[in-house]
């Protein structure tokens, strides 16, 4: 789970929601936020995120992701429209023969104490990643790491195979210190679209923090 910095740019979502009177109040469900609108939101998402899904940092695509309410809105104390709990996950509904996680598994399940929120600085060292890909918490005792990776369903077998396929190719034996040090520093920045590369946390956990606390 990657670190987000929230840094909305979205002005006509703002001046549809400005819009709001005494005879009509804008809403995010049937009817409510669409069109133009919402596509701003979720590229506002998708860019501040560099195209990563905001759980399991699998590549975001248009046509496969959804807007995220990292609080749900089935909690009556939620604006739905509050872009600061807005985030961009990957799977837009449960396809068949696909298993869910991210989002779709999360469903409207929050408990504040358990669940780790990508936007909190310090999300990023509560997992810890091994050579053929699953994802555990870096503290066997971090119960909200434990739950988080159950109710996101981060360690299926999927996910497993996507993040171990994206830790082969740096264990070439043939690159010599300097390629490898290339070869992971390239990775771990944004190409000139604005894209992170898939499973950056792995990388970087495996490659750069293992290495310095050695």
């Amino acid at each position: 789970m990657k670190h987000i910095v929230k840094h909305q740019d979205t002005p006509l979502f703002d001046k549809w929601k400005a819009l709001a009177n005494e005879g009509w109040q804008p809403t995010y469900g049937k009817g409510g936020l669409r069109g133009a609108e919402k596509k701003e939101v979720k590229d506002s998402l998708m860019q501040e995120q560099g195209y990563i899904c905001c759980y399991c940092e699998c590549q975001l695509t248009d046509d496969d992701s959804h807007i995220e309410h990292f609080n749900p809105q089935s909690n009556n104390a939620v604006d739905p429209l509050d872009y600061t709990n807005m985030l961009c996950s990957c799977q837009d509904q449960l396809k068949k023969g696909e298993p869910q996680h991210c989002g779709i598994s999360k469903d409207n399940w929050f408990d504040e104490n358990l669940l780790i929120s990508p936007l909190d600085s310090n999300c990023e060292g509560r997992f810890a990643y091994t050579a053929d890909g699953k994802i555990q918490p870096s503290n066997e005792s971090d119960n909200a790491a434990t739950m988080t990776i159950e109710k996101l369903k981060l360690d299926i077998g999927i996910l497993n195979d996507f993040r171990k396929k994206a830790i082969e190719p740096f264990l070439d034996k043939d690159l010599d210190d300097g390629d490898f040090s290339r070869f992971v520093n390239g990775y771990l920045k944004k190409n000139s679209g604005g894209t992170f590369e898939e499973f950056w946390t792995t990388i970087n956990y495996i490659f750069v923090q293992n290495v310095l606390n050695k």
